[in-house]
């Protein structure tokens, strides 16, 4: 009997650790960042800007050629995601980033954005909260996005609707 408590005790210790247990989100003044890491930043953050810009032409540049991209409403390769964007198919308005995080292994960087997205998808305003995973790999000494994927998050909208820009 008293077998089968310490069995139960450990799961549920297990368990409550492994559901508290996240990806490394940095927003503290102990986090710091290598240089590397620091390029992967600011690529993402570019990224968010020229895709807000509608900017096809430093996303072209950005994205791998056999890159992947997935959506609420579907995956696609880097030439449908391109005319996406430039035909205002779905408008990336403005990314709210509150945290990131990336992990690089070897010449691959996986960075995760929690966001809010405001974005214009088939003539609507819409605001979505998101887990972004963004995986660059490096080649020749340039990053390059292989990956974009769009998690919805249950938590609510933080983004207040007032500032559209």
């Amino acid at each position: 009997m008293m077998k089968k408590v310490f069995i139960g005790m450990f799961l549920c210790i297990t368990f409550v650790h492994l559901s508290n247990a996240q990806a490394k989100l940095p927003n503290s003044a102990t986090t710091s960042s290598t240089k590397e890491e620091q390029e992967i930043f600011q690529l993402s953050k570019n990224k968010w800007r020229w895709m807000s810009d509608k900017n096809v032409d430093s996303l072209d540049g950005l994205f791998y050629e056999t890159s992947v991209f997935v959506h609420m409403g579907g995956s696609w390769g880097k030439n449908q995601e391109i005319n996406v964007i430039k035909s205002g198919t779905i408008w990336y308005k403005k990314a709210e980033v509150y945290s990131a995080s990336v992990n690089i292994i070897g010449n691959t960087a996986i960075l995760l954005n929690d966001i809010d997205l405001l974005a214009v998808v088939g003539g609507n305003e819409v605001i979505n909260p998101f887990m972004v995973t963004e995986v660059y790999i490096k080649e020749n000494g340039k990053w390059k996005m292989g990956s974009l994927t769009f998690s919805r998050l249950t938590r609510p909208v933080k983004m207040t609707n007032n500032n559209n820009n």
